[in-house]
């Protein structure tokens, strides 16, 4: 048994600064302005599939930095920071859990770790992305995150959709890995109301918890294995489908996954399929999501740390970098004004 710190003793360790907490609070309330259809951009969430390595995730940061200065304005750049990595069988559950990469299971390094970085990146006011896979882990960086998710594999779970109705910015309910929504849906709407649920307070102690309800769930699209659902189509039934459960009318749409066949060359298809929809004036698509990290691909994860290439993703194949920046220089021909009121 390993003692673990509370959430409160890591945020005194590593505190946020006045400016860095005016930075999250900006960048949240510019995501949730793109939720309400209130500011005219379109959320990209870009980053590495998982966070292996601090010194390429750093090395990222600092490129996506440089190049969201040159972005159409018309998009919110967001950095990909998932530190936890749901498995369907078994395999490397992310740097929280094995910070090493070698089966130490050193967890306490592991949230030390996942927090210095997540500090770092707001220092760079880099707005940041996370998928929350154990509830547990969420206080000890909840205060450094724009945007969180809910992976295909645990929408339809209370506890999830509990954790969401507490959290302070935007969550997004994926569809699940056989495709269907319905259960993504019932997460947005019973993550809208509050909840009186068991978990651990800042100071480490099992509580119960009260939540006030979050109102800016919503559904992420990220296709299945059984084929993609980022089409005209199927983007306009989900849409059809939230307005019948009496949820706004928005979509988030995952370039991956699914919708590439877990292929990652395919996700610029996707991307410019999304894009010319929005340009047909499509409303409800508030953004998309992209696996990106250093060098197109990915490696086996191997419990020698030294033999893994710099870069390179061990969890889901992912665009390089070129491929991302190629892609990024894409821009809307007309004002967001024109597609999105």
């Amino acid at each position: 048994m390993t003692p673990i710190p509370s959430p409160a003793v890591l945020k005194r360790e590593m505190p946020l600064s006045e400016k860095e907490r005016q930075f999250i609070a900006s960048s949240r309330g510019c995501a949730m302005r793109i939720l309400e259809q209130k500011e005219r951009r379109l959320a990209c969430i870009l980053g590495p599939c998982s966070i292996h390595d601090i010194d390429s995730a750093l090395d990222y940061a600092t490129r996506l930095k440089g190049l969201s200065a040159e972005m159409d304005p018309s998009f919110f750049p967001v950095m990909r920071v998932f530190c936890e990595k749901p498995r369907t069988r078994a395999g490397w559950k992310g740097m929280i859990y094995d910070p090493d990469l070698d089966g130490s299971d050193n967890v306490v390094k592991g949230l030390r770790q996942a927090r210095s970085l997540l500090l770092t990146l707001a220092q760079m006011e880099i707005p940041t992305a996370t998928e929350f896979l154990d509830p547990l882990i969420a206080p000890y960086f909840d205060d450094l995150i724009t945007w969180g998710f809910i992976g295909a594999r645990t929408s339809a779970s209370q506890p999830h959709r509990q954790l969401a109705s507490s959290l302070p910015f935007p969550v997004g309910f994926k569809n699940s890995v056989y495709g269907e929504i319905n259960a993504a849906l019932h997460g947005i709407y019973n993550a809208r109301g509050p909840h009186v649920y068991f978990g651990i307070n800042d100071a480490g102690s099992i509580s119960a918890l009260r939540s006030h309800g979050n109102p800016w769930t919503h559904l992420v699209l990220r296709g299945s294995e059984t084929g993609p659902n980022y089409d005209k189509h199927s983007i306009q039934r989900a849409l059809t489908d939230l307005r019948e459960q009496n949820l706004e009318p928005r979509v988030l749409i995952d370039c991956s996954h699914g919708n590439s066949g877990k292929d990652h060359t395919r996700q610029p298809d996707v991307f410019h399929d999304v894009m010319r929809q929005v340009e047909a004036g499509t409303k409800g698509i508030v953004g998309v999501m992209l696996e990106s990290h250093l060098v197109s691909g990915n490696q086996r994860h191997s419990e020698d740390p030294q033999s893994l290439s710099y870069g390179l993703s061990i969890t889901d194949s992912c665009l390089g970098w070129e491929e991302t920046e190629e892609l990024l220089a894409y821009s809307l021909p007309t004002s967001m004004s024109s597609v999105q009121n």
